[in-house]
């Protein structure tokens, strides 16, 4: 990509009201724009972001047998007056269609994903089953903050397991939660497993929580036995050892997983028959994550003061190339450069390359700016924090080498252009 054909804008001072670093570190970098309270655009850069998420999250989710299905956003009343959450869910959008028809903008989708199902499932044969989808949701949330931590608008991944068993459930609990741990390590996360009120539903559900000083939640970890839970339980002694000695952490929560056993299984008569022919409910489990809400907190834990710092897998590019001067020479070289980088047959890089570039790449950004002085473009590729930054200048064509750079760095490498070119 071009860097002066890209659609983005950087900031030098925060904007107004931005008060969590996400949201002022990704809004000055040009990877989100707000649009009201809550409601964000994401622009290239940031869309860049989300898909990398999206597809970390995909892959892990098919990894244990979940299939990918799309729901509406559109439900009409009558699903959520089945369930009782048409009156007493406050955070519902409601809105009305022609003949007065009633609607809710879909906050989450047990109302959809129940009905749904049952049209399938009938026996023990068709079980387990696990859904999932990557949709937009919408919650007419009262107090917005935190620029994409807390939102009107969102995207959101669901997973519905089915079973003929709460065994069967559990079992599979765990392996979502195995699941959880891969994707937020791949996008650069240490989580806590947290144990939260399960509701109605089950005596805990558990929340994946990420340490972040803009984090809403508190979580304690028992001193003794290690586990982690949520302030809201309320619980002086640990649930797990009896201790009473805890670390406090500030926290935003990334994920969670709930057992829902019949609730939504029930108003919607989602049953089967077992092996005796005999009628039973479904047994259900939800696991979710807002990709949104990952983004901000991946941010929130990798930056510094000139700005973010990606993980490999979720930066929009892998490489940074930045041209110095605009003689013919250095354009020449430059263009040359981004061209065979972004070749994607190409495999055999030198061994001195492969050792500082890491594992190689075709995204590259290339910054071909001929209106923007040296030190404004390292301030600019420094905010967007990209892993790898490649610099091309007069210096380094008349000494043969480029200067290579990684992000989360101080160090500066010289790299011979024979290294480089030996691939072109």
């Amino acid at each position: 990509m071009y860097q002066s054909k890209l659609f983005y804008k950087t900031l030098k001072n925060a904007p107004k009201n931005a008060e969590a670093l996400s949201h002022i570190l990704l809004t000055r970098a040009g990877f989100i724009d707000q649009l009201s309270a809550g409601v964000y655009s994401f622009l290239p850069l940031g869309l860049l972001v989300l898909e990398k998420i999206e597809k970390i999250i995909r892959e892990e989710m098919i990894k244990i047998r979940g299939q990918e299905i799309l729901m509406p956003v559109l439900t009409p009343k009558e699903n959520w007056e089945k369930t009782g959450r048409w009156g007493s869910f406050k955070e519902l959008f409601k809105l009305k269609g022609t003949n007065e028809k009633e609607y809710a903008l879909n906050p989450t989708h047990e109302e959809i994903i129940s009905p749904l199902a049952k049209k399938i499932v009938i026996s023990y044969k068709n079980l387990p089953l696990y859904l999932f989808q990557i949709q937009t949701k919408f919650r007419n949330e009262l107090r917005v903050k935190s620029g994409l931590l807390r939102t009107k608008e969102f995207l959101m991944k669901d997973l519905y397991s089915f079973h003929s068993s709460q065994d069967d459930l559990d079992k599979y609990y765990e392996v979502v939660s195995g699941a959880y741990d891969k994707i937020f390590k791949r996008c650069g996360l240490k989580t806590f497993k947290t144990l939260a009120s399960g509701g109605s539903f089950s005596r805990y559900s558990h929340e994946l929580q990420s340490e972040t000083a803009a984090g809403e939640d508190i979580i304690f970890i028992c001193q003794k036995c290690k586990i982690v839970f949520n302030k809201e339980l309320g619980l002086k002694r640990c649930p797990k050892c009896n201790g009473s000695v805890f670390e406090k952490k500030k926290v935003v929560e990334v994920g969670n997983i709930f057992k829902l056993g019949t609730k939504y299984s029930s108003p919607f008569g989602l049953k089967f028959k077992d092996k005796d022919d005999k009628e039973k409910p479904v047994i259900m489990g939800c696991y979710g994550i807002g990709l949104g809400r990952l983004m901000a907190a991946i941010v929130e834990v990798n930056n510094d003061k000139k700005g973010i710092i990606w993980p490999k897998e979720v930066s929009p590019f892998d490489i940074h190339l930045i041209q110095i001067e605009n003689t013919k020479e250095v354009k020449r070289a430059a263009e040359k450069l981004y061209k065979r980088l972004t070749q994607k047959e190409t495999q055999k890089e030198p061994s001195s390359f492969r050792k500082e570039l890491g594992s190689f790449s075709s995204d590259v950004l290339y910054d071909d700016r001929e209106d923007v002085s040296p030190g404004e473009k390292f301030a600019e590729a420094d905010l967007i924090g990209i892993p790898i930054r490649i610099v091309i200048s007069e210096k380094t064509l008349k000494n043969n080498y480029l200067e290579v750079k990684k992000r989360n760095k101080d160090k500066i490498c010289l790299i011979r252009f024979s290294h480089i070119f030996q691939i072109m």
